[in-house]
């Protein structure tokens, strides 16, 4: 590709010599009309997906206000009926782990405009939020039958959500409080070797997930082997750690493990469930 710079005086007097002019202006125009068309095919496409965010005061990459873009707006969601399984939808689908509280009454701060969802009912298995079970998009007002109560108590009622963030468990017969242990790294989930993986090193994975107390680090992939990266091995907690991230290891992606090896934790404790009628 030949790349010209040109001044803005040397554009004007390109565009004023009436055939190169021309021609120019003739080229910038279906160009201009291309962009214009990709970048309308392109949001068109966005639109349509369940874009979702977290945003808020106090917020962060797993935590924060849920906002949801719908009609080519960012809109809240009302907490009638928000529990955790909502909120494990949003986690999963936000690559931030799993749930641990499903928060309500604006905890990181009301929105403004759009309230697009509410009495919102998952499984907790659908991959997005817009799967899920609701009674329409902007529906708010039709929902309480109230308009004093959509107009001053609309974004009061904003949910949220706090994700584990980089940690989850999962495998075959795993629970909220245990399984086999993962981390995100890099754009992508791996494991955990279980080279010298210990009750120290469970304790902190535990306390990180809102999951009591270590009871349990079974050995061998206990909970099903994994796929693709192993991300940590020779993994040496002191127990007091507030994620295992800061855990002295090896380095990511260095080890010399297989998935038979995959390391798994089971925890003493459940997450209490909140939500409001």
């Amino acid at each position: 590709m030949v790349r010209m710079l040109l001044s803005s005086v040397q554009v004007r007097k390109l565009l004023n010599i009436h055939d190169t002019g021309s021609l120019l202006c003739s080229f910038v125009s279906s160009m201009k009309s291309f962009c214009v068309r990709m970048f309308e095919n392109i949001f068109h496409v966005l639109s349509f997906s369940d874009l979702i965010r977290l945003v808020g005061s106090g917020s962060s990459r797993c935590s924060g206000r849920v906002e949801i873009f719908h009609n080519n707006i960012w809109g809240t969601v009302s907490d009638s009926n928000w529990n955790l399984n909502d909120a494990e939808v949003v986690c999963r689908q936000l690559n931030c782990g799993s749930a641990l509280e499903a928060t309500q009454s604006s905890k990181f701060g009301a929105g403004t405009g759009q309230v697009w969802l509410t009495g919102v009912t998952c499984s907790g298995n659908e991959s997005s939020l817009s799967e899920c079970q609701h009674p329409g998009w902007g529906n708010y007002y039709n929902y309480y039958n109230n308009y004093y109560y959509y107009n001053y108590y609309g974004h009061f009622y904003d949910v949220g959500v706090i994700c584990s963030g980089d940690i989850r468990l999962v495998g075959s017969g795993s629970t909220q409080c245990s399984g086999r242990v993962e981390v995100y790294h890099s754009n992508s989930w791996g494991t955990v070797c279980d080279d010298g993986w210990d009750l120290s090193d469970a304790e902190v994975v535990c306390r990180q997930l809102n999951c009591g107390s270590a009871l349990e680090v079974p050995p061998s992939a206990h909970f099903g082997a994994g796929t693709g990266q192993i991300w940590l091995d020779h993994v040496t907690c002191s127990g007091n750690e507030s994620s295992l991230a800061e855990c002295q290891h090896s380095g990511f992606g260095s080890n010399t493990c297989e998935h038979g090896q995959d390391a798994a934790v089971i925890c003493s404790g459940g997450k209490t469930v909140r939500w409001r009628c």
